[in-house]
């Protein structure tokens, strides 16, 4: 399995460490109102970051997940009927599954 990229704000995932878990999903929903933490694979990471965050300011980070340390399933799934599927990891995320943190400006476009 490819290597499972989520893009999120950097202050969300200072908040994770501290806590031991990643549990939030994309744009603040929780894991209760969406079951899944979004991820990506590399190719779909651009055009998530589009999507989610246009060209704002932001501080984001790119968090890189060992699926081997993952203690819940991923599924791949569209978004829309027919659409590209994308890695869904269904619980909470170990802290200690992110094996790399990379910085991310939505405004550049590109990982940094």
């Amino acid at each position: 399995m490819s290597e499972l990229l989520h893009l999120t704000e950097a202050a969300r995932w200072e908040a994770a460490r501290d806590a031991g878990a990643y549990e939030g999903s994309t744009r603040g929903r929780t894991l209760q109102e969406e079951g899944f933490i979004h991820c990506s694979l590399p190719h779909q990471l651009p055009g998530v970051a589009r999507m989610l965050y246009g060209t704002e300011d932001a501080d984001l980070v790119v968090l890189v997940v060992d699926p081997d340390r993952l203690d819940v399933p991923v599924r791949y799934e569209a978004m829309a009927p027919g659409g590209e599927e994308f890695p869904h990891v269904y619980g909470p995320l170990p802290v200690d599954a992110v094996v790399e943190v990379r910085p991310w400006r939505p405004a550049d476009g590109v990982n940094r």
